[in-house]
């Protein structure tokens, strides 16, 4: 799975290709990172060193703590940056909109309702997919005209989730 990930400036294309090896910017590297909490503590094996790497997670962005140093760390699955960026300038500004599932996955929650005035960047749908979660956003202000999907529920890519009016 490719990811475009941000960090200081610089965005690297990351290509995870198995378990304990990974591919930044067509160069193959070899790693080996195992939680250690399960949930932010992770022990990383590098060029033959061990890091501690302490990551917090929050809103669209990571938080990334390695000796000592602070990174701030955007990390976006490569299809879902490919359709974001096609859609981009083509939003209408009224009309009705559908946001379609990126990739398949389980939809964790829905904190909108039929009916729901949203602002752009209100969160529609939360969607977990290779064990991450999703939030997909309002692109634009609107109305909620109809929610197709439920908590729970498993979802193909492009399925229609929530129209926006």
């Amino acid at each position: 799975m490719k990811y475009s990930t941000a960090v200081g400036g610089k965005t690297f294309i990351i290509d995870v290709n198995r378990e304990n090896q990974v591919t930044v910017d067509g160069e193959t590297i070899p790693v080996d990172l195992i939680s250690i909490d399960r949930a932010t503590a992770f022990s990383l094996l590098l060029d033959n060193q061990s890091y501690e790497v302490l990551v917090n997670e929050e809103s669209d962005e990571y938080q990334v703590l390695v000796l000592g140093h602070l990174f701030n760390v955007r990390v976006e699955d490569e299809r879902a940056r490919r359709l974001a960026q096609a859609s981009r300038g083509f939003l209408p500004g009224s009309g009705e909109i559908q946001i379609k599932a990126p990739m398949p996955g389980l939809i964790v929650a829905v904190p909108v309702t039929e009916g729901q005035v949203v602002k752009r960047g209100d969160v529609l749908v939360v969607l977990e997919s290779m064990k991450m979660e999703n939030e997909l956003k309002a692109p634009r202000d609107g109305t909620v005209s109809a929610v197709r999907v439920q908590t729970r529920q498993s979802v193909e890519q492009s399925q229609t989730l929530v129209t926006i009016t």
